[in-house]
């Protein structure tokens, strides 16, 4: 049975002796793959578990209630405002900001508040069953206050309002955010426009030769090489050679769209290569000129993806750090710059900075800040999506 069976394939021309090896071959690459995959998403849930599971307690900040007092003897030593046995469970950074808080409420002088303190970074670390230096008496204290429900969570407003600081529990992203925002208004404003014009010319007007064939190579290249070259680039030019601001969103965002331009470029000339020729043909055939086409039937439809392009190249640009460390965007920063010539600093140079500082609620804080760069990165990518389908024309 067997030979009569090896005969009928020997007598098949068809029959290929290795189809079966080559079936083993292809169903072990596809169990590859799917390990692969398996494996990816594995690590990207516990990524992502990890970074949220240690930045949630940083949206919360633990306050004492206590007897406040403001008079001269507060104002002149802010230690003096509270009780002196739970000076040591008080934020210094909030007694520090007594005399504004009694600037903006003159009504507040010569009285006695009972109010809610922002407590110490030890104590919140204590409440949250973290790591803390708190001594035993200063244990039993905060235990005693949190039995009589004087010590509570409440929502971190400070980590949103405030900026750096060198005190943990008053360390804020803020001045990090406005930083962002100028710096990638300044981006967008270099390099779209630019980007898009270039992808134009060499889509749509630049002959094949040598030159042009120079600029794609150089413009290819460019999106590969690592970014830190441009923030040494950066320096080179903008600071050293034209003298701008150290530091500042000007800076920081002149360099981003130099490292930005070349995503945009080639993004912009896949979409406007997308458009079919006949839409152009069209035009030429009503007597229009190539410049009227492009302006006014090329462009109109390839912008979804030119948006889309650009949209991905502010979100890469919202995410980068080596190229903003060159030029000093991580500097101690505690308030918001309100001109793009004033010293300023980024999230992701924020982030950095917090990563290395030894304190627990840092620690916190920087995944809490990696939490909210991932949001707006991926709020980015999905307006990107959005705007594609939105303004996606079929031909």
């Amino acid at each position: 049975m067997i030979r009569r069976k090896k005969q009928k394939q020997n007598n098949n021309p068809f029959y290929d002796p290795t189809l079966k090896a080559r079936h083993a071959s292809a169903a072990r690459f596809k169990k590859f793959t799917l390990t692969s995959l398996i494996f990816s998403v594995a690590f990207l849930s516990f990524f992502l578990f990890d970074i949220v599971g240690k930045g949630l307690p940083a949206f919360k900040v633990a306050y004492i209630q206590m007897e406040v007092t403001f008079n001269e003897k507060s104002l002149d030593d802010t230690r003096f405002a509270v009780d002196k046995k739970y000076r040591d469970l008080v934020s210094r950074a909030w007694l520090r900001d007594i005399p504004l808080l009694v600037k903006e409420n003159p009504n507040f002088m010569n009285t006695t508040l009972t109010t809610w303190v922002l407590a110490d970074d030890q104590v919140d670390q204590y409440l949250k069953g973290h790591h803390h230096k708190l001594k035993e008496d200063e244990i039993t204290l905060v235990d005693e206050l949190h039995s009589q429900g004087l010590i509570e969570n409440k929502f971190n407003v400070i980590f949103f309002t405030k900026g750096d600081s060198k005190i943990p529990e008053y360390a804020g992203l803020y001045s990090a955010m406005i930083g962002s925002i100028l710096t990638l208004i300044i981006t967008m404003i270099v390099a779209f426009p630019i980007g898009v014009m270039t992808a134009i010319y060499l889509e749509e007007f630049a002959t094949d030769n040598k030159f042009t064939r120079f600029i794609e190579i150089n413009i290819n290249n460019l999106a590969a090489i690592p970014s830190i070259l441009f923030g040494l680039l950066g320096l080179a030019i903008f600071i050293n050679l034209f003298g701008m601001p150290r530091s500042s969103p000007l800076v920081g965002g002149l360099t981003l769209a130099l490292m930005t331009l070349p995503i945009i470029i080639v993004s912009s000339r896949a979409a406007l290569r997308a458009v079919p020729d006949s839409i152009r043909q069209a035009g030429y055939g009503l007597g229009l000129n190539k410049i009227q086409v492009t302006k006014d039937h090329v462009l109109p439809l390839a912008f979804p993806g030119v948006l889309t392009g650009s949209i991905i190249g502010l979100a890469h640009a919202m995410g980068e750090t080596a190229p903003l460390i060159i030029i000093g965007m991580i500097a101690f920063i505690p308030d918001a710059p309100s001109m793009v010539t004033q010293a300023a600093t980024v999230m992701p140079a924020q982030l950095f900075t917090w990563a290395g500082m030894p304190e627990g609620m840092y620690i916190e804080k920087t995944a809490a800040g990696i939490m909210v760069l991932l949001t707006i990165l991926i709020s980015l990518n999905a307006i990107a999506i959005y705007l594609r389908k939105k303004f996606e024309v079929k031909w």
